[in-house]
């Protein structure tokens, strides 16, 4: 019994686990990794908290904070400018964009560097938001198809459309002329128009 408790003492002993200790070299420890993040979240959102917390009471940080806003917005009602330009004035519209055309392709390669870090985030959520619309279509396809099957079986010009089978009342009701006064009323009129 000895021995054994000799054993456990220096594996387990002294508030050790050289067990865990071994494992940790190869593997991190999740409740010791997820506290550590913790700590470093909740120093970044202190210090962003501190960053808001004193009131902006400079022109120059108001000016930088109506800056921030505005390239959405610019950009947005640019292009909406440049569709209603090009159908009002179809020659400013086409001098300009002969213009654009002379950019040289770097420059295009930077603008789409500058545009896709400024709007990353936004793009990878819309991005994520439209893959699950459309999973969501997706899904209902087979229903959409059986609708226009059925909605083109409905067709007036479909062979047999009016077929009533081995059904004899329903062949003759639908030989029998039928009261139509709307059909009568234009039978009149024509009737009318002729003897004059």
């Amino acid at each position: 019994m000895g021995l054994i408790e000799r054993i456990f003492s220096t594996v387990f002993g002294g508030d050790r686990n050289l067990v865990r200790e071994t494992v940790e070299v190869f593997r991190e420890n999740a409740e010791a990794g997820a506290q550590r993040a913790h700590v470093v979240q909740g120093q970044a959102m202190a210090q962003y908290g501190a960053e808001f917390a004193v009131a902006r009471q400079g022109g120059f940080d108001r000016f930088m904070d109506g800056v921030n806003r505005l390239p959405r917005p610019m950009l947005a009602l640019g292009t909406l400018g440049l569709f209603i330009t090009a159908m009002v004035n179809p020659l400013w519209f086409a001098e300009r964009m002969q213009g654009i055309a002379l950019v040289p392709e770097p420059l295009w390669w930077l603008l789409g560097v500058i545009v896709s870090f400024y709007f990353g985030a936004r793009q990878q959520a819309k991005a994520q938001e439209f893959q699950r619309a459309i999973v969501g279509t997706i899904t209902r396809v087979p229903q959409v198809v059986s609708n226009i099957e059925t909605l083109r079986n409905l067709r007036a010009d479909t062979p047999q459309v009016a077929d009533t089978g081995e059904d004899s009342r329903l062949t003759l009701a639908a030989l029998e002329p039928s009261n139509n006064p709307a059909l009568e009323a234009w039978r009149l009129s024509r009737r009318l128009t002729a003897t004059e």
